[in-house]
């Protein structure tokens, strides 16, 4: 299929359906980082954009590339059901929790214990590819919610801070993540 360059119905569908989805960015120098996601943590806002909140972890790369060059590819695969594999390009805008849009787009989600960005993406291409690489896999439940949710929900805003200043602060090549900038 040509890549076009906005979300459709069926697309919309096929993203909602998925339980886990991938991220990948890249700053001009350094290594390439490629991120699973999952949780309730993605929402399309139209054809041309969706956000997704980005909760607490052992790094912090994404945001780091980010603020290094705003490119963003998100990649979605079907592990049930007819093989598909669909590519989201674009550029992202990080949000914290202290910025004024912060707010207005948290409101999208459930709250998530541990959260510390939302990504904002402008797609300006979709690509579509077959999948039939891809295994097929079932669904077992949401690790987040077992594991990572309740370990960042025990934590109090100062238990919070520390984290992020010792795991979050600096990406693996050193770039900053501008998490507690102004």
């Amino acid at each position: 299929m040509a890549p076009g360059t906005k979300l459709n119905g069926t697309l919309r569908d096929f993203i909602e359906q998925q339980q886990v989805f991938f991220v990948a960015t890249a700053a001009e120098t350094g290594r390439v980082n490629l991120s699973p996601k999952g949780a309730d943590s993605l929402r399309i806002l139209d054809d041309n954009r969706l956000i997704w909140i980005n909760l607490s972890g052992s790094g912090n790369e994404t945001a780091g590339h980010i603020k290094q060059t705003n490119r963003m590819t998100l990649m979605f695969c079907a592990f049930e059901g007819p093989a598909r594999i669909l590519r989201l390009y674009g550029t992202a805008k990080v949000t914290h929790p202290r910025h004024d849009a912060w707010d207005e787009l948290a409101a999208h989600f459930p709250k998530l214990a541990g959260s510390r960005q939302i990504f904002d993406l402008a797609i300006d291409m979709v690509h579509v590819s077959c999948g039939s690489g891809v295994p097929y896999m079932d669904y077992k439940s949401d690790r987040s919610a077992e594991e990572m949710l309740p370990f960042f929900d025990k934590m109090d805003d100062d238990g919070m801070e520390a984290f992020w200043r010792k795991k979050n602060t600096l990406t693996v090549d050193g770039f900053e993540t501008g998490l507690f900038e102004d």
